[in-house]
């Protein structure tokens, strides 16, 4: 069963390697936020299978802990946004 865990932890570190080009060619901010969201979960969910496999309680703390960052760079991206689109349309 830590193979199977293993391989699909893998399986989720080739899906963020795929959604860095996203990041690297997205052509709005948006993009590059929704890419970046996408490597937070799927990396909170690679951090969960390798806790399993390993049976490590410290690495499903770390996912926690990378799950509440991600939360916090969806909310300063979007705070960012909204001022940043409240200033240009006053001027």
């Amino acid at each position: 069963m830590n193979t199977f865990f293993l391989g699909m932890a893998l399986f989720l570190v080739l899906n963020i390697l795929a959604g860095l080009w996203r990041v690297l060619k997205g052509p709005e901010p948006a993009d590059r936020m929704v890419a970046a969201q996408l490597f937070g979960t799927t990396g909170v969910a690679a951090l969960l299978l390798l806790a399993q496999a390993l049976e490590s309680p410290v690495i499903r703390n770390a996912a926690l802990l990378f799950a509440l960052l991600t939360v916090m760079a969806v909310l300063a991206f979007v705070r960012n946004t909204s001022y940043r689109d409240k200033h240009n349309n006053d001027h």
